[in-house]
């Protein structure tokens, strides 16, 4: 089977899925750790040719938390990293707005896929995947009309949050982390 005609596209959530995450929010570069093998998921990704997005709600600047020149080495040293390993990421979509602000962009709205997708010129489909570690990730999947899975690497309780989400998508798959997920998709194993 070829993986391009059952994948059009894959998105990340950032913050527990490309990289560890703090409920206290990563507010600088040296916060900034990959989970490990996530770096070379998304190269396998791109070595399949497989378009790959990141949707990130980034609200710890609406909330004065960091400045946007320390959000830029952040979001600067995650991409190098990509690279380094062989990854490419064909768009970026961040919502900087905090979770009162009435925006269309923020998760569990379903606003950064949508512009992911039109940005890469991929339609939204049961083929694209969004790969996040919230109930808010699948809950923006759903809206948006993508496919989702859940990985466990985020800082929530991974166990709560999938039971959660069975309730919107009772087939969602929940992976060990990006890689494993990754190894799943490419091997057709969700679908």
């Amino acid at each position: 089977m070829n993986v391009e005609t059952r994948i059009d596209a894959v998105l990340l959530d950032r913050d527990g899925v490309i990289n560890f995450d703090s409920p206290d929010y990563i507010l600088t570069p040296e916060q900034w750790q990959p989970v490990p093998e996530s770096l070379q998921a998304i190269a396998r990704l791109t070595a399949a040719a497989i378009p790959v997005a990141i949707c990130s709600n980034q609200s710890a600047l609406a909330r004065g938390m960091m400045t946007m020149a320390t959000f830029e080495q952040i979001h600067g040293k995650m991409m190098l990293m990509i690279e380094e390993m062989g990854g490419s990421i064909a768009h970026v979509a961040y919502c900087f707005h905090g979770p009162d602000e009435g925006c269309e962009c923020r998760k569990p709205l379903p606003g950064l896929l949508i512009d992911s997708l039109a940005a890469i010129d991929v339609a939204p489909s049961e083929r694209v995947w969004m790969i996040g570690d919230s109930l808010r990730d699948v809950k923006a999947a759903k809206a948006a009309g993508v496919s989702a899975m859940l990985v466990q690497t985020g800082y929530g309780d991974a166990a709560a949050i999938h039971q959660a989400s069975m309730q919107l998508l009772p087939d969602i798959v929940l992976a060990d982390d990006l890689s494993g997920a990754v190894a799943m998709l490419l091997e057709g194993k969700c679908y």
